[in-house]
Order: C-alpha cells, then structure tokens, then sequence
C-alpha cells in the first residue's frame, strides 16, 4: 500500500535492535518446543515482539512467526497505518471488513507453504475465542500450544523496559496524590477518580489496562467496587487503588484513608499490611522462590489472626498490558506453590488488603523490580493510613 505520511517506526516504544532481540529469543522457544510455526493473537505478546498497539485489538489480528524465514502480519484495513507507525515490519497481510479474517489467515498460511507443519497458537490469551481456535484446527488440523514461550521472556525486562515501568509509576504517584488530596467529607468518589486519572494522565499516562478501583463508606469492604457517585461522610473510610501506563507498561499502587479518627480495629488491620508488606519486600531476592514472599506475608496475618480476612496471591507480575487487566497475573504469580524462582528484572505489584466484608478494607501496596541484591519499590507516596479532619 502506497504511503507518503505515515513514518515507518516513528511511534514504536522500543529500536528494531530490541525487536530483533525479542524475536530471536521467541524463535529459539519455538525450535527448543519442537514447533515451526507460533499463531500470536494476544495484544500483550504481539506488542512485545512487534511493538504493534491498537485499543482495536478487538478486531481479529495475528503474528504469525515462522522459526525459520520471514513472519507475517495479519491485520485489518482500518489499522494498517496504525500498523506502520508502531512497528518496524515492512509488510503485513491486509484483510477488508467483509472478509473472514480467520479463512484469510488460514490462505495466508497455505501460501506460506506452512500446511503440514508443526504449527501452535497462544490458547491460553484473553483474546482466543472458542469460535476462531475451532475454525484454525478445521482448517489447520492439530494446533499445538504455544502458550508461555513469550510469556517467559516478558517475565524478566530489560533496562528499557524497566525505565517505563519508572515513568508508569511517577505518573501513579502524581495520581494517587491528588486522589488523596481530594479527600474530604462531602466530596463523591467520582471526585476523587477525577483527580486521581485527570493528574495521571497530565502527568504522561496513556489510557490504562483497568480503571481505577475506588469506594467509600460500607462500600469499601467489597473487594473490587469502583465509583459510583457516594458522597464521603465524616467516619468514613476511602480505599484507593490505581495504575497507569507508559508505552503499555503498566505500574499500580493501593493506598487507604480515613475520613475522621479510624476504629482502633482499622488501625490494627492497616499495621498488619504494612508489616506484611514490608516483610514480603524483604524476602524478594533472586533465587528465592515466588512464593516465599507469599508465604512470609501469610505468616503475619496468621499471627495477627486475620487469615479470613486475606484469601488471596500476595501479587502479581506488572508490565505490557491491555484491558481487562492492568496486571501480568498470567504469566507469574506471588502465591503458595508457585516455585519459580524470582530474578533481577522481574516486576510485580504487592497489594496485602485486609477486609471487614461490607464495612471496610484497609491495604497499601508497591509495584516493585528485582534487582540483583533484593528488590527496588517504584513507588514515592507515604504507606500510612492517610486520616482527614
């Protein structure tokens, strides 16, 4: 397609040499898999060896990348030149709105003189319906499964990376700033969601995997509530949580508030986070297993007797992402069982919450890099239970 605007790369996160890079680690997966071909249809995993991003990843696209030769892009018209600018990838297989993109990418594969070869696809993605794996299989015959060969790279970032999660996590820090300098009694939750992505955003993020979790009052004491208009009263308690986003890497922080003198149960609960928090930083180390953090943390909420009150991962892998999630829970978790061992560039989110269900939840959270030594909190904002007069 003939273009004389659209500058080729001029809106990628990263030089070709990182993409290179990337792709040539994925090839290595594929061939130590025993696999030829990998179908990449999750937006996560098609930014990270393309640098392709598009909030139309609802529509049908794919990488599809040979261990040997050139790979090929299959993307819909509309966002060829969104195409261009992001990536470095000279050529794609363009499809129309009135074309079956799955029948097209199976021609494309056919032409490729891919029939026959030992051919997967990333099932485990959030963006597979059950409906084009089925379609691919009838064409394509046995699909393999390609997922965790580039989960595994994403799991470690390199310094360029790291830098963007950095810039993701000034621009939550200047977020969760404001979200808790609007508190005051008879401001709305609304007003708070406001200050907190109105001053991220001016402060450089992009559009976030997920929006921002905030409640107030009773409403706090469910986990995952977002605004929904409640004036905040005096006695109430505020629970803020948010992330945002460079280039699609993606940091997060929880903080709570009070609005008054808290219940001498809330202080209690917040001083068990902290100290759970902060015994789980300590713990992360390279070596150490993904769920000795967990298990540390556990082990103060244990003993404070609060074990009902925290059923869940201690955290979770932070990096690229796309809505639902602004997290990498996928690819690793910090929780019992989880064996992997923690190494220099992995990046999680550690949110320790503790709920009186329909009352009240009291956290404080990190996003966090593995360093050589230990581990590095990206985050500046005060840990306290913030309390407003």
């Amino acid at each position: 397609m003939e273009n004389t605007n659209v500058v080729q790369g001029a809106e990628s996160a990263f030089a070709k040499t990182e993409y290179d890079a990337r792709v040539a680690r994925a090839r290595e997966g594929l061939a130590a898999a025993g696999l030829d071909v990998m179908i990449v249809t999750g937006p996560e995993n098609i930014f990270y060896l393309t640098g392709q991003q598009t909030p139309g990843y609802y529509t049908f696209q794919a990488l599809v990348l040979p261990v040997d030769g050139d790979p090929v892009f299959v993307v819909r018209q509309l966002e060829v030149f969104n195409f261009i600018a992001n990536t470095f990838i000279t050529g794609a297989a363009v499809y129309q709105d009135h074309e079956d993109p799955i029948a097209f990418l199976t021609k494309v594969i056919a032409d490729k003189g891919w029939n026959g070869r030992r051919i997967a696809i990333d099932k485990r993605g959030w963006f597979l319906p059950i409906a084009v794996y089925e379609a691919l299989q009838s064409a394509l015959g046995a699909i393999g499964d390609a997922a965790g060969i580039v989960e595994k790279l994403r799991a470690i970032k390199s310094p360029a990376e790291i830098e963007k999660l950095e810039r993701a996590a000034s621009y939550v820090d200047a977020g969760m700033a404001a979200g808790l300098q609007a508190l005051r009694a008879g401001a709305s939750e609304n007003d708070l969601v406001a200050a907190m992505m109105g001053t991220a955003i001016a402060a450089g993020s992009e559009y976030m995997g997920m929006e921002p979790l905030v409640s107030s009052g009773p409403r706090s004491g469910v986990p995952h509530g977002t605004w929904k208009r409640r004036r905040l009263e005096a006695g109430d308690p505020a629970f803020l949580e948010m992330a945002a986003c460079h280039d699609r890497y993606h940091a997060a922080l929880m903080r709570s508030a009070w609005i008054g003198t808290p219940p001498a149960e809330a202080v209690e609960m917040m001083k068990v986070c902290q100290e759970a928090l902060a015994v789980a930083l300590d713990t992360i180390r390279p070596g150490v297993t993904c769920e000795a953090p967990h298990l540390a943390a556990q082990a103060v909420i244990d003993r404070a007797g609060y074990t009902d009150a925290f059923r869940k991962r201690l955290g979770y892998s932070v990096g690229i992402s796309f809505a639902p999630d602004w997290g990498e829970g996928a690819i690793l978790g910090l929780n019992k069982g989880v064996l992997n061992e923690l190494q220099p560039g992995m990046s999680f989110h550690l949110p320790p919450a503790l709920r009186v269900y329909g009352r009240f939840t009291v956290g404080v959270s990190e996003t966090i890099v593995v360093t050589d030594t230990g581990c590095r909190a990206l985050g500046t904002i005060d840990r306290a239970l913030r309390v407003v007069d």
